[in-house]
C-alpha cells in the first residue's frame, strides 16, 4: 500500500475548525463525499458508528477514524489538521488535532487493518507530526505523507 494512493483531490484540508468530535468526523464525511463520490450522510453514519466501538484516538494529538462502506471500489484516505484540538477520548487523554481518516470497501477487511497498522506506524514518528502540524498547504501535506511513508524512510 503507498500512501499517496489513498489520496484524490481534494480529499486533505490543513487549518480546519471544529468545536468538537462529531463536527470533525461530519468534515471528514464531506470531504469524503466530494473526493470519493459519496454521501456525506452516509460516511458520517459509518464513522460515528466505528467510534461507538471505541475510540480511534491514537494519542500525541492522533486520531485514525475508519469505516467501512459500501460501494468504495479501493481503500481512501482523508487527512484533516484542526486549528484547535478536540477531544477524541484517545488513550493518553489529549485531544486530536491531526484526523487520518480511512475509508475501506466493505468485505476488505485483511486489506484495512493493514492501512489502518500502515498509517498508525507512520503517524507514530514525533518528526513527522510536527511537520504536518506547521504544513500551510495540501501539497505539503501531501509530500510529507508520500515522503515519510516510503520503506526507506527513517
Amino acid at each position: 500500500m503507498i500512501i499517496g494512493d489513498l489520496f484524490d483531490a481534494g480529499a486533505i484540508a490543513p487549518r480546519v475548525a471544529a468545536s468538537d468530535k462529531r463536527q470533525a468526523l461530519s468534515i471528514i464525511a464531506e470531504l469524503a463525499a466530494r473526493s470519493c463520490a459519496l454521501k456525506a450522510p452516509k460516511v458520517f453514519d459509518a464513522l460515528l458508528e466505528r467510534e461507538a466501538l471505541g475510540p480511534t484516538g491514537l494519542g500525541h494529538g492522533v486520531a485514525i477514524p475508519h469505516a467501512q462502506i459500501t460501494g468504495l471500489d479501493r481503500i481512501r484516505g482523508i487527512f484533516v489538521c484542526l486549528e484547535k484540538p478536540v477531544d477524541f477520548g484517545s488513550v493518553d487523554d489529549e485531544p486530536v488535532d491531526l484526523l487520518f481518516a480511512l475509508l475501506a470497501p466493505k468485505g476488505q477487511a485483511s486489506d484495512h487493518l493493514r492501512a489502518l497498522a500502515r498509517v498508525s506506524r507512520l503517524l507514530r514518528q514525533k518528526r513527522l507530526r510536527e511537520q504536518l502540524r506547521n504544513a500551510r498547504t495540501c501539497d505539503a501535506i501531501l509530500a510529507l505523507l508520500v515522503q515519510d511513508a516510503r520503506p526507506d524512510a527513517a
